[in-house]
């Protein structure tokens, strides 16, 4: 038996707080080999998605030999602050501060750990809608809502890494029953749970998953218009905002709901437009990435080689 060759390709991990995707990935191309996907139950503790997301490397690596090839590096995208070191810094979803996530993975290849968006919007640039030459910012909506700055080809992290925090800004909702203002923020509004919790406390009966929301939606719920409606609304706000600041040649969208289309798509990007001043600026690109769901994967592992 021949002994396998130098790693061509690498893993990507994309751990996010509903599920861990993975998947065996050939950095030159962006194309995924092979792929395995678990759910990720933040709850149980960051000990227990360490030993998930172990064993789905694993899988990756002994698929990887299986094809006669090693893997040249592990790249982890991760729904936490992570510094420039690659240190996690915040605990929001995924406790693994004080864990030794590299030990845990470094025994097969070297291991490289970023923030989800930075490593999803690097995927983009390469191989997804965003062009290398572009300024653009890249958006993710799924679990959570996050934002990276993406020029030349490279995500910008800021001088802490911390340059991606879009889900704690600020949103004022009115009820459009009794008139009612709420000051709440972007995630608790726009983001799939948030979906969830508003639909369940307007209609009253048990809603676990954003997806019965579109489902509603589907059946002509007027309820489930009025939420989704909204959260488009208000992620267009906080967008719009962003544009403004940075002036992007483009808006990338990606996540679960970021390129889920249909009506929140439509009142995110009128609403985008809508709170952009400049009107050279107001009608710049807004596009859903390229690789879908895929980028996470994808960045992790082009991230993992550099």
């Amino acid at each position: 038996m021949s002994a396998p060759s130098i790693g061509r390709w690498s893993i990507g991990l994309d751990v996010g707080g509903t599920k861990i995707s993975g998947g065996l990935v050939d950095p030159r191309t962006g194309q995924i080999l092979v792929r395995r996907q678990v759910p990720t139950g933040p709850e149980q503790g960051g000990a227990r998605v360490l030993e998930r997301v172990a064993t789905v490397a694993s899988e990756l690596a002994s698929e990887s030999l299986a094809m006669g090839d090693t893997v040249q590096g592990v790249g982890l995208g991760v729904a936490e602050l992570v510094d420039s070191a690659g240190r996690i810094r915040s605990a929001q979803t995924i406790d693994w501060m004080e864990i030794d996530v590299r030990g845990a993975l470094n025994h097969i290849a070297p291991v490289a750990i970023d923030s989800d968006v930075r490593t999803a919007a690097l995927a983009e640039s390469r191989f997804g809608t965003g062009r290398a030459d572009w300024s653009f910012v890249y958006v993710t909506v799924g679990t959570g809502i996050s934002s990276c700055l993406v020029q030349n080809g490279v995500p910008y992290g800021g001088s802490r890494g911390n340059a991606l925090v879009l889900a704690s800004a600020p949103v004022t909702s009115v009820c459009s029953r009794c008139g009612a203002s709420q000051d709440t923020v972007l995630e608790n509004v726009a983001s799939g749970p948030a979906l969830a919790a508003r639909y369940r406390d307007r209609v009253g009966r048990e809603v676990v998953h954003g997806q019965q929301v579109f489902s509603a939606l589907d059946s002509g719920d007027l309820d489930a218009w009025h939420v989704i409606s909204s959260a488009g609304d208000a992620l267009g706000n906080a967008v719009g905002w962003l544009v403004n600041v940075l002036d992007p040649d483009a808006v990338v969208v990606g996540g679960g709901l970021g390129v889920a289309g249909g009506l929140y798509w439509d009142r995110f990007v009128a609403s985008t437009r809508a709170h952009v001043w400049s009107p050279a600026t107001r009608e710049l690109q807004i596009v859903p990435a390229g690789l879908g769901s895929d980028s996470g994967i994808v960045g992790a592992a082009l991230m993992a080689v550099g």
